[in-house]
């Protein structure tokens, strides 16, 4: 079977100052962070895609708006490359609540973060802060980095 590369959509959501992020490792195996959002399916567009995949992690609405940043990264011992697209995204409906569950039982802490408690997490891409308050114009890009456990 041939390589093949993973395409994701990622939300960057805010409520007011704070960052959506979410942990998307089942059993607690990295306390990694993350944009939400995930695989596209196909025949979807990519904003239809990010709304479902918010709303399976999360439970919120949001409306998806630009690019904001394209970011590669992959396994250098396997065959494993993804490319994320990020789109900036508005919350229209919703609300955190411990109570709901990830359909696919893979998000395992959703949270806001202020920019100055993102410093105090692991995350990627490493770029996330700079994009998500500091970027506002045409898309950026990520050279390839390395997948983090």
């Amino acid at each position: 079977m041939g390589r093949r590369i993973r395409l994701a959509t990622r939300g960057l959501v805010f409520k007011g100052d704070r960052l959506l992020l979410v942990n998307a490792w089942p059993d607690g195996k990295s306390d990694l962070m993350c944009a939400p959002g995930g695989g596209v399916e196909p025949h979807q567009s990519l904003p239809d895609n990010l709304r479902r995949e918010i709303y399976e992690e999360t439970g919120l609405t949001v409306t998806v708006g630009p690019c904001v940043l394209i970011n590669e990264f992959h396994n250098p011992g396997s065959n494993f490359h993804q490319v994320d697209i990020y789109f900036r995204c508005t919350l229209v409906a919703g609300e955190l609540t411990d109570a709901w569950q990830d359909v696919e039982n893979i998000v395992t802490d959703r949270r806001w973060v202020t920019r100055e408690e993102l410093t105090t997490l692991r995350v990627k891409p490493d770029s996330l802060a700079e994009v998500a308050w500091d970027h506002d114009g045409a898309a950026a890009y990520d050279a390839l980095e390395p997948l983090l456990r």
